[in-house]
Parts: C-alpha cells; sequence; structure tokens
C-alpha cells in the first residue's frame, strides 16, 4: 500500500510539473501591450555571457592563467561561496547547446567576451598564439551565425592574462597599451570577417573600482588603511591610472583596421540632488562626473571632467595622452535602472537606442559573489551536469520575441 501511495504521490507532481510547464509555455506574460512589434524595426535583442563567467575548460587546450584564475585560487576566501570560474557553466563544450536555446528563443544577437590568454596564453603575440583557442572562437561564432545570431563580441571582460600582470602590472602600465592594441588586431584578422560588432572594454569602472580601490575584484588591490586583506596596491592613485590605461588601450584598438562597429560598454549609478541647494547640485552633478564623466568625457571632448582635473589632478603618462575624442559609433550603456523599454523611450530626446542584451543567458559565476545569485533567465542544475532549464523569464522573453 505503501509503495501504491509513493507511485500516486510521484504521479501528481510529475502531472503538475507537466501543468506548470503547459502553463509557462502558453501564458500571455502581458506581452500583448508590449512586445517585440513595440520597438523600432530592426532593433535587436539578445543575451550577453563573458569568458571567465561562462566557459570554464580553464586549464584546458592552451589556455593561459588570467588574473582572476590567480585570485579565486590564491584568496577563495575572497568568494562568497569561496568558488571559482574552473569549470563554471562549461560553455567551452556546451556552446552548440547555448546556441539553441537562444535560438529556440527567437533572439537576434548574442554578446560575449574572448578570453584574452586563450588566444595569446602569455598575453603578447611574441608568447605565441593558441590555435585551439581561435579554433574555438572561429566554432561559436559560425554556430551563432548558422543560427540567424548576430555575434558582439568583447575584447576585454576583466580577465587579464596573469603573464601581463606578473611582467608589468598589467593596466598600471603604458605597457599594456601595445599589447592590447595587438591583441585586437589579431581577434580583428581572425574573426573579423564574420564578426562586426565590437566591444574594447566591459566597464571600465567596474573593472578599476573593484580591482584597485575594493580589492573584490581581481587582481584584489587596495590601500592597507582600508583593512580589507588586499594583496597591496593604493586606493588614491592606482584607479585612476588603471582608468588612464584602459581609456588610451580602447582608443588604440580603435585605431586599428577593422571593417565592423566598434565601441565601448559604459556602467554608470545616476545621482539627483537630495535637494535644490546649489551644494547638493554640485555633489550629484561631481558624482556622477566620477562614474560616468570618467569615461564619457574623454570618450567625446578628449579629456577628463573639470571636477575631477580640479579634485584629482590629470593624469601623468609617459606614454600617449590622445584619447581620440570622439563619440563612439556603438556605445553600450549598462545604466543600472528599471524602466520598461518602449518605442517613446526609445526615440525620446534623440538618443538612438539600437538594441537591448539581457544579463545573462545563464546562472553563471558572479565574481565576487560566486555561485550564490542568479542572474540567468536560464536556470542552470550545478548538482545535476549543468543542465539548463528555461525560468518564467525565459518564457516571458521568448513569447515577447515572437515575431
Amino acid at each position: 500500500m505503501a509503495i501504491q501511495r509513493y507511485f500516486h504521490f510521484s504521479l501528481l507532481l510529475l502531472l503538475n510539473l507537466v501543468t506548470i510547464i503547459i502553463a509557462a509555455e502558453t501564458a500571455d506574460y502581458g506581452t500583448a501591450l508590449l512586445n517585440r512589434s513595440s520597438f523600432p524595426k530592426g532593433f535587436i535583442f539578445g543575451t550577453a555571457s563573458s569568458a571567465y563567467q561562462y566557459e570554464g575548460a580553464a586549464y584546458e587546450y592552451g589556455r593561459g592563467p588570467s588574473i582572476w584564475d590567480t585570485y579565486t585560487h590564491k584568496y577563495p576566501e575572497k568568494v562568497k561561496d569561496r568558488s571559482n570560474g574552473d569549470e563554471t557553466v562549461d560553455a567551452y563544450h556546451r556552446y552548440k547547446e547555448d546556441v539553441g536555446i537562444m535560438k529556440g528563443m527567437s533572439l537576434d544577437a548574442y554578446r560575449f567576451s574572448i578570453s584574452w590568454s586563450r588566444i595569446l596564453p602569455n598575453g603578447k603575440l611574441g608568447g605565441g598564439v593558441n590555435k585551439e583557442g581561435i579554433a574555438y572562437y572561429n566554432n561559436l561564432i559560425n554556430e551563432l551565425l548558422s543560427n540567424g545570431l548576430q555575434p558582439f563580441i568583447t575584447l576585454f571582460h576583466w580577465d587579464l592574462p596573469q603573464a601581463l600582470e606578473d611582467e608589468y602590472g598589467g593596466f598600471l602600465s603604458p605597457l599594456i597599451v601595445d599589447d592590447f592594441r595587438d591583441y585586437a588586431e589579431l581577434c580583428f584578422k581572425e574573426f573579423g570577417d564574420r564578426v562586426k560588432h565590437w566591444i574594447t572594454l566591459n566597464e571600465p569602472w567596474s573593472y578599476s573600482n573593484g580591482g584597485y580601490v575594493t580589492g573584490n575584484f581581481a587582481p584584489g588591490r587596495c590601500s592597507e588603511w582600508q583593512k580589507l586583506n588586499c594583496t597591496g596596491g593604493d586606493s588614491g592613485t592606482e584607479p585612476y591610472l588603471a582608468s588612464h590605461y584602459q581609456l588610451l588601450a580602447h582608443a588604440a584598438a580603435v585605431q586599428v583596421s577593422q571593417k565592423g562597429k566598434i565601441g565601448i560598454t559604459i556602467v554608470s549609478h545616476w545621482f539627483i540632488p537630495f535637494s535644490n541647494t546649489t551644494n547638493d547640485q554640485n555633489a550629484a552633478e561631481r558624482a556622477l562626473d566620477f562614474m560616468y564623466g570618467w569615461y564619457m568625457d574623454p570618450l567625446t571632448y578628449g579629456d577628463y571632467p573639470h571636477s575631477m582635473r580640479s579634485l584629482v589632478g590629470k593624469p601623468h603618462s609617459p606614454h600617449n595622452n590622445s584619447i581620440n575624442p570622439t563619440t563612439p559609433p556603438m556605445l553600450m550603456l549598462n545604466l543600472q535602472v528599471a524602466e520598461r523599454l518602449a518605442s517613446l523611450l526609445v526615440q525620446r530626446d534623440g538618443v538612438k537606442v539600437k538594441g537591448y542584451f539581457a544579463w545573462s543567458l545563464l546562472d553563471n559565476f558572479e565574481w565576487s559573489s560566486g555561485y550564490t545569485v542568479r542572474f540567468g533567465i536560464n536556470f542552470v542544475d550545478y548538482k545535476d551536469g549543468l543542465r539548463r532549464h528555461p525560468k518564467l523569464s525565459a518564457f516571458w522573453f521568448k513569447n515577447f520575441l515572437k515575431k
């Protein structure tokens, strides 16, 4: 009798699961009022990822170590669950499955990053090119294109080759500029015949702040007085140097010949005055300068905001201080807002918003939070062979994207 009850209970659970899945696939989710047709023709919808957070295969197929490999293994206590990206969601081996998920959702594009140390294990052209790494990205790009998805490639998403960190301090040195340009040129040469959208850097503010102010991102540097158990550093100078050389590296890569569109991904909070007093208004403007203007002003006007120049001073660079001021033809702006986009908002005030990339396609390694948070629209079962399962958000997005 106990066996019979168990069978009935199991059957009930199975029926409930089937009911939930059917309901999820057939639900309207309110997309009758907001859907793909609400946006201008040609508006791009995609999802995004990054190499260290997704690929895995950290010590396979000729890949060299990155600063995140070193950071997570040497200082596991810096990650909330003491985890790392050695395997993560194993996109290296499962990219075809993941492309199939995107195609099934009717997405238009996929933004992913290249692991610099996977194609240049020592960070430099002189150290040799890893052909297995080149082959992996060629396979991924071809798989995307054959399934009707446009590749958007980020060249640097925080996983600097450890060899360059060891040799000259990575983005604390002007030497990084030429090495980044060489790396970008190699990518354009190998993939540029099919890839027409490039992003040089992902959120340089996040890299500089996490890596050199608070030390909770690789390479984990900050001032000793903060008592954050950092590996050394100076929070008063190093973030400005790291940002400066990131901007110069961006400019160098943009000037390299490539036949697509190239831009940068900027992140920013938004700040509003606490009151209408002059002090509060100046404080809000200053806060915006030190996050958004820090990068946008050099990119568009060729110099840092006045507030930064007066409070910090202009960084001295023995290299080349020219940022090549011009509005990037493709600017990807990661604003931390929670407003619904609609056709009116897309075109308001003449701002040309061309697409939206949801973060992220899958649950993944979320830097200092490890696997304790889940930002994917598809659930990854870390306890069952990394199986992918659509969340309700994936069903909603799929319904939204119906043509």
